[in-house]
């Protein structure tokens, strides 16, 4: 078998379409559907078929992907493997994806273990959608991706979440907007004004199901996927805020707010996502054990 075949068929497959695949591969889609053919001839299967002006994998295509997933993980793992010279080791090279859903704060938190291990490190972090980012991981652009959700079963890519940990959610506002809040948490969040989660966040959804069985209607001022763009409206007490209870020292201390409540009905979850089952990476082992173990508390 040709193995450059393989991987033209591998990239399209991951990529969904020639054409794209064409792109990242720097090469034409005829050639490309030509490398494909001359697999399918020496595989003696279909691996593709026409869906409209589309193209999908067939079920022989199906199996042919599971086995390719396999052959170049363990052909990346390798090539990781070798990067260490005799004489000593070189840097390592770590690309992260972060999720645009999950706090700078706690990507921040996270990684930081992976720049204290013994060998020399070179980060390189991309933010953006999850699902844009689960396909640079599967095409093995990204060693991990750091979301608030784990990979669904709905998603076509071959990878694997290992659970970091939970956090409760506490509420914050500036100084000057606390006396104009009635009452004791969560009540005096009835008609406030708050800044909340935008909509790919995973609490969000339960902060809506939350504040309606409690019967709260607070005034939104806005919607926020950033984080940090968040705690900046809410310095200047244009309402109150939520972040996870474990990043409250660093919320209070940077955006100079208070703590007006906490609740542990509404709980973030953070996920270390890969393409190893068994998770190799020294920067990945260094995050999950130090996110298991005193960020989140075992």
């Amino acid at each position: 078998m040709n193995f450059k075949h393989l991987h033209y068929f591998w990239v399209t497959a991951r990529a969904g379409g020639i054409v794209r695949a064409g792109e990242q591969l720097h090469t034409t889609p005829q050639t490309l559907s030509g490398q494909i053919k001359l697999l399918e001839e020496r595989l003696g299967r279909r691996l593709f078929r026409k869906s409209g002006r589309k193209l999908e994998l067939t079920d022989d295509g199906r199996v042919a992907l599971g086995y390719a997933d396999e052959i170049f993980t363990l052909g990346n793992e390798l090539e990781r493997a070798m990067r260490v010279k005799r004489d000593g080791p070189t840097t390592l090279e770590f690309r992260v994806g972060i999720a645009d859903a999950v706090p700078k704060t706690m990507a921040y938190r996270l990684l930081e273990p992976a720049l204290d291990i013994e060998q020399p490190v070179h980060v390189t972090c991309h933010e953006w959608k999850l699902p844009d980012l689960l396909g640079q991981l599967a095409l093995h652009r990204l060693d991990l991706v750091l979301a608030d959700e784990p990979l669904g079963s709905g998603v076509s890519v071959k990878a694997f979440n290992h659970r970091l940990g939970s956090s409760g959610i506490s509420f914050f506002c500036a100084p000057r907007l606390r006396p104009g809040l009635a009452g004791p948490f969560p009540g005096c969040l009835d008609g406030a004004p708050m800044l909340i989660p935008g909509a790919v966040s995973s609490v969000r959804k339960q902060f809506d199901a939350w504040i309606t069985r409690l019967a709260l209607n607070p005034r939104i001022v806005g919607e926020f996927d950033d984080g940090a763009l968040t705690g900046a409206f809410g310095r200047e007490g244009r309402g109150v805020f939520m972040a996870p209870t474990v990043l409250e020292a660093e919320v209070t201390s940077n955006f100079l707010v208070e703590v007006i409540g906490r609740s542990d009905e509404l709980v973030e979850e953070f996920f270390a996502i890969t393409v190893e089952r068994r998770i190799t990476h020294p920067c990945v082992a260094a995050i999950t054990s130090a996110a298991r173990g005193r960020l989140f508390g075992g």
